[in-house]
């Protein structure tokens, strides 16, 4: 059967006063299939980081293959089992000391995305290399409205040494767009938004502050060209606009509500606005907006580092209201261990939210989570020791492009993790044949 030209374009755009808000991908935007074949959705690549390494103990399943039990920390993801696969024996060498001594978190961060050693320095002379998620954005960004996105909970600080000599650009960041130029991570949700769904009319801080304080949604400026959107809409494609407005719209309440808690409860100072107190409700706005981006094909590559490394900040809402690092420093101490794993547990919790929301999201014939490839993990596989060897690592999505979850994939001891990020890169449709100390892409579908 055929089905009819498309309608709408792919960027079809609802614009209103100074406002603009592109569209997901509806039925109606895909064009007449030519010889029985309709072009599929792009694959995204997302990353999710987290600090100061995982219990180990808790989070790595004890048998490799399909059936395997899922530990504590992990155990809020099994009604995804099928959607990831579970990866082990994968190292950074080049963020070992290599004989300069002290700096793990540092080179933890600057070696992520890069595979490659930084120099050790807390001056301007800076050195790290290209990382992978720039690499991407280079081909990714020929297509979409931004490149990257590079996100974040703990405010930057890139000026100055944060760990053992090594400087504070380190490890605040994932993305370098080359070896001496690190990518800022975007905390504020409010900075983010206005960067999606922003005034078209005017960049003056003044304006956009009136237009704010009018606590009108920028869907009420649009609501003309919704309605006059819909009449060209079948069932489904109504449903599902329905839908993403409603959550565009519900960002701007969570995002309208933490600044006005802000502003009930901070002190004046140069905090970015729209910044919810808590860890979670934070992590789970900027979830939402990830969602939106790839929605929209604005972007098709993301990394969230949901806490810098080395990050020290406390979690009293879990009963952890000492720096969540003193707790990974455990040498042995059951207390503390008991309560590093409760923070890694309520760090899996924000991984969950938005597993499940890429799930919900429908597209072409599967869901936003079968057209991303997003890797959750850390640098570091245990606080207390430091260590950059056997990494704890958690690959979800990607069926659509081949990926089969299900299983604990463990390859041979000290394997590159590079060689995953080339297959990352792979899978996105961006093929390269070398990064960092990678010696070749993973068998992603061993086992099977």
């Amino acid at each position: 059967m055929m089905i009819p030209k498309t309608a709408l374009s792919r960027r079809t755009m609802l614009r209103g006063v100074g406002a603009a808000i592109a569209l997901p991908l509806f039925d109606s935007m895909v064009p007449t299939k030519v010889f029985g074949a309709t072009p599929a959705p792009p694959i995204r690549l997302a990353f999710l980081y987290v600090p100061n390494g995982i219990i180990h103990k808790d989070w790595l399943p004890k048998t490799e293959g399909k059936g395997y039990e899922m530990m504590q920390t992990m155990k809020q993801l099994e009604p995804f089992r099928d959607d990831f696969i579970v990866l082990s024996n994968l190292s950074h060498v080049q963020a070992r000391s290599l004989g300069d001594g002290g700096g793990d978190h540092a080179r933890a961060g600057a070696t992520f995305l890069t595979g490659v050693h930084c120099k050790k320095t807390d001056g301007a002379d800076i050195q790290a290399g290209i990382s992978m998620d720039q690499i991407a954005a280079k081909e990714m960004g020929k297509y979409t409205q931004f490149g990257s996105l590079e996100l974040g909970t703990d405010e930057p600080y890139f000026a100055g040494g944060c760990d053992s000599g090594y400087s504070c650009a380190y490890t605040n960041t994932l993305s370098w767009r080359g070896p001496s130029t690190p990518n800022p991570m975007e905390i504020s949700p409010r900075a983010v938004f206005e960067r999606l769904f922003g005034s078209a009319a005017t960049n003056d801080p003044a304006v956009r502050r009136r237009q704010m304080q009018e606590d009108r949604s920028i869907l009420d400026f649009v609501l003309d060209s919704v309605s006059r959107l819909q009449k060209d809409m079948g069932a489904r494609d109504k449903r599902k606009l329905e839908e993403y407005l409603e959550a565009i719209r519900d960002i701007e309440r969570r995002i309208q509500k933490a600044e006005e808690q802000s502003a009930k409860t901070m002190p004046a100072m140069g905090r970015p606005a729209g910044i919810p107190d808590l860890f979670e409700d934070h992590t789970h706005l900027m979830s939402d907006l990830m969602v939106i981006a790839f929605q929209t094909d604005m972007t098709r590559m993301i990394t969230f580092m949901m806490q810098r490394e080395g990050t020290n900040r406390a979690f009293p809402e879990i009963d952890v209201p000492e720096g969540c690092h003193i707790p990974t420093h455990h040498m042995g101490n059951p207390e503390k261990i008991a309560k590093a794993q409760k923070i890694d547990e309520f760090r899996v919790r924000s991984l969950v939210y938005l597993v499940q929301r890429l799930k919900d999201a429908q597209e072409g014939d599967g869901t936003l989570l079968d057209h991303t490839v997003l890797l959750y993990g850390a640098c570091i596989r245990d606080g207390n020791s430091h260590s950059h060897d056997d990494l704890p690592l958690a690959l979800f999505g990607g069926k659509a492009a081949g990926i089969k979850g299900g299983r604990h994939l463990r390859s041979t001891p000290d394997t590159p993790m590079t060689n995953l990020l080339l297959t990352m890169l792979d899978k996105g449709g961006v093929p390269v044949d070398h990064l960092g100390d990678s010696t070749g892409k993973l068998d992603l579908l061993a086992g099977i």
